[in-house]
């Protein structure tokens, strides 16, 4: 049970429930907030689309559990079922009664992720004693504080275990390139569209992008990972790059949607972590397109990163490398 002293504390809450990506980049939003204003941390990641259990909070599931991130206080397990945050609640829609918040159309989402962005520019606090972050907050927070959470948070035991044993059998010795291609798979990709406006175009870049990422110094033979969400992705570039290292893993039918779903249980958010974190472990990365939050770990820790223009995605930007544009 929480102790009777943290009622009288002031909290940010950090709900998300889709992929590690936005949920760790949107995590570092909410715990610089916290940092700043001097409240308790809530890590609620109940409703996962990476589990079927929707009581059940995903953090400490495929994460270590934390009691502090840079002394910011943190709550990240199951005990938030016992606890009712005190009000009142910012953004407003949260002081509503409890049915009338189980809907929350897009358009709310939309706007207390505005409200948010501007209290959090503002760079004051507001009065009420919970703030309630369930939005996107890619982007409102500096590359610190996500520098800062993916240092403090550590997948479970087991999971860093399998990760070390993927990283020795084929990661070791070799000068690796991960190559992550988000393809969505038939979901709303948004953002990502114009990058396969011409699907067969896109995997022309992403192999021109594998060639000119070999001819790069190395000082170890070079091996390429790919980190994809479609088998096509898979076969298609296994043709072209016989050595490719892959992790075995489910994929969904061409064309149903993304793999994190709850449908896939445990083992798609397991894959997801594995795959995430090796690519951090990479020398160098290429992002296809480099709007997926998935490859954010990997661009802020990685030494040499290659990127598709978002303005223009048949130009390749490198950095961290001798040339900006190559």
């Amino acid at each position: 049970m929480l102790d009777d002293q943290l009622i009288e504390n002031r909290f940010v809450v950090s709900r998300r429930r889709t992929g590690f990506g936005d949920c760790l980049w949107s995590l570092a939003a909410a715990w610089q907030y916290a940092q700043r204003t001097g409240r308790m941390l809530a890590i609620d990641w109940r409703g996962s689309c990476y589990l079927d259990q929707p009581f059940a909070n995903a953090f400490p599931v495929f994460f270590e559990p934390i009691k502090d991130i840079a002394g910011v206080s943190v709550i990240c397990d199951d005990q938030i079922n016992e606890f009712s945050f005190p009000g009142p609640f910012f953004p407003d829609w949260w002081n509503k009664p409890s049915i009338d918040c189980l809907y929350r159309p897009d358009e709310q989402v939309f706007r207390e992720r505005d409200e948010l962005s501007e209290l959090f520019q503002a760079e004051g606090d507001v009065g009420a004693k919970t703030v309630v972050c369930d939005a996107c907050l890619m982007w409102r927070c500096d590359e610190e504080a996500e520098r800062q959470i993916f240092r403090s948070v550590k997948p479970r035991s087991e999971i860093q275990s399998r990760i070390e044993t993927i990283y020795q059998e084929s990661f070791a010795g070799h000068s690796v390139i991960g190559v992550h291609v988000r393809h969505g798979n038939g979901e709303d990709i948004m953002d990502h569209a114009p990058y396969w406006a011409d699907p067969e175009l896109a995997m022309r870049q992403v192999c021109t992008a594998i060639d000119k990422a070999k001819t790069l110094g190395h000082p170890k033979p070079v091996r390429i990972f790919l980190s994809t969400d479609n088998a096509q992705v898979v076969a298609h570039l296994s043709g072209m790059f016989p050595d490719l290292i892959t992790v075995p893993k489910r994929f969904r039918s061409h064309q149903t949607g993304p793999l994190h779903v709850p449908e896939l249980g445990v083992d798609g958010g397991i894959s997801a972590i594995l795959e995430m974190y090796l690519l951090g472990r990479c020398d160098t990365v290429i992002r296809f397109p480099p709007t997926s939050a998935f490859t954010r770990y990997a661009r802020l820790f990685v030494p040499r990163v290659i990127e598709f223009d978002v303005n223009d995605p048949s130009r390749l930007i490198l950095i961290g490398g001798v040339s900006k544009d190559f």
